[in-house]
């Protein structure tokens, strides 16, 4: 009897695991939001953040997970970010240090600026986590729309992202 829910579970997990990697979320279309949040961590996502506010689908950003060192004129110098978009519109945020923190950071600017909609985008391999973790701490009626920046993730970033997702969902139902 254990072998056999031991082999079932095996079995649900490996098939979840192929969904999870050959369902990658996509890249949003260009619908307007208040916000666009940007998660750092990987190639590409601060600048489709950028290209959102230079396309007038968001009115400010958020970059979260900001290296305490960065200032924002390194900022500017790197990306190439017109000095007064980033006083306007761009929020450089150094309190998160993970997925998590990058939720919590998210909620409180979210709430401190009276968003409503926000843009999220992370990698494409990131991005279910990413959303779940922050639709638990924002409230229900800020509307999220994921912007996955298309990657070519290893077998190993799938897997730990995949493996990462289960155990924080199995986590927040034994603590529900």
């Amino acid at each position: 009897m254990l072998r056999r829910l031991v082999a079932l579970t095996l079995v649900a997990w490996a098939l979840g695991f192929v969904v999870f990697a050959v369902t990658l979320p996509q890249p949003a279309d260009a619908r307007h939001t208040d916000a666009v949040i940007v998660l750092t961590g990987a190639e590409g996502r601060i600048g489709r953040g950028l290209a959102t506010l230079s396309g007038h689908w968001a009115d400010k950003m958020l970059v979260s997970g900001v290296d305490p060192e960065v200032k924002p004129s390194e900022f500017v110098a790197q990306y190439h970010v017109d000095p007064v978009l980033m006083r306007c519109c761009i929020t450089l945020g150094y309190e998160s240090v993970d997925t998590r923190s990058n939720a919590r950071e998210s909620a409180a600017w979210i709430a401190a600026h009276h968003v409503h909609s926000i843009r999220l985008v992370t990698s494409d391999w990131h991005m279910r986590r990413a959303a779940w973790e922050l639709r638990r701490t924002i409230p229900a009626e800020v509307y999220i729309v994921e912007d996955a920046v298309p990657t070519r993730p290893s077998l190993g970033i799938l897997f730990g992202e995949y493996s990462k997702l289960l155990v924080r969902r199995v986590w927040q139902m034994r603590a529900a």
